[in-house]
């Protein structure tokens, strides 16, 4: 029957049967996600439930017939979207489940999330790299109206995970007080749960792009504590994309920064020159300024920004 399973999985490929290609074996839905698979198709899966609708933003509108190929059109100020990274990572999620991995975790109790819906809508997914390694928390923009996961976190998160550190991508709530409240209170979480989830809390990091990097500064400059978390460590580095943030408070981690020159919402000057008052604190601080890209990059395959992560990635195995 095994055979006969693996057989029929191999016309659905060769035959290019598109959007979720469903195979019964064993009493287990298998399935393949593609460019074609309809985006609620991903969203109600077995293996996503409980879960499935933080995938994607849930602060946003999804029409019914809207597929993995398109769904960056929902991504608003976001740039270089790829359908492509869209499928690996949604096909990723799903082997790591039916592999019998979590990757999701509530942040708060079920208590916790009566008294307050809106914490309904929070959560890590957790994407594994080498057991006790170090680990890093990255959040999406979405200039505090939703949050951009699958282009702006959940592809960091894959990549970082591939290098071995052990990455948890923030579903936060919308809302620069609740951004930082789920912030720390995620923080707090892996600390406390560091054995359940094999991760070492020494010297891990926070990543963000746009309002997402403004949460892993402020993370960084003012501690898990100012947010109503008892105290934890702060981070040993803060990895922020295209956001115009200017503030310096004097207690900043090393920061690692990069932003295009066409970025229209995020000043690169700005940035520039923050970067500059966190080095003349004698904090290391480092910026990658790449020619004629605007906001929201991501990853920033095919452009002049490909690679910036490795760079990021080495900043702050140089500052654990």
């Amino acid at each position: 029957m095994k055979k006969f399973g693996i057989i029929i999985l191999t016309l659905f490929l060769i035959t290019g049967c598109t959007k979720v290609n469903t195979i019964k074996e064993g009493g287990n839905d298998l399935r393949i996600f593609t460019k074609d698979t309809l985006v609620y198709d991903v969203i109600n899966n077995n293996s996503f439930k409980g879960f499935g609708d933080l995938i994607f933003p849930v602060d946003r509108t999804i029409d019914k017939t809207m597929t993995l190929e398109d769904v960056g059109d929902i991504y608003i100020w976001y740039n270089y979207i790829n359908p492509d990274k869209t499928v690996e990572i949604v096909n990723y999620m799903k082997e790591q489940v039916d592999s019998g991995n979590q990757i999701f975790y509530d942040i708060y109790t079920e208590e916790e999330k009566k008294e307050d819906k809106t914490k309904e809508n929070t959560g890590l997914f957790f994407f594994r790299g080498n057991a006790n390694a170090k680990f890093a928390i990255v959040n999406a923009g979405g200039g505090f109206m939703y949050v951009g996961a699958m282009h702006d976190s959940f592809p960091h998160a894959l990549e970082l995970a591939k290098n071995g550190y052990n990455a948890f991508a923030l579903i936060y709530r919308p809302g620069e007080n609740t951004a930082m409240e789920d912030l720390a209170r995620a923080v707090a979480f892996i600390h406390e749960h560091s054995r359940e989830l094999q991760v070492d809390v020494n010297d891990y990091s926070v990543w963000g792009g746009s309002a997402g990097a403004r949460m892993a500064a402020w993370l960084g400059s003012y501690g898990t504590e100012y947010f109503g978390e008892k105290e934890y460590p702060r981070p040993s580095a803060v990895i922020m994309q295209y956001t115009g943030l200017s503030e310096v408070t004097g207690n900043e981690p090393p920061t690692y920064n990069c932003v295009g020159t066409s970025d229209g919402i995020a000043d690169y000057r700005v940035m520039q020159e923050r970067i500059n008052k966190i080095k003349e604190s004698g904090t290391n601080a480092e910026i990658k300024i790449f020619e004629g890209l605007p906001h929201g990059f991501g990853l920033g395959e095919g452009t002049k920004a490909e690679g910036w992560i490795n760079n990021a990635i080495k900043f702050w195995e140089e500052n654990m």
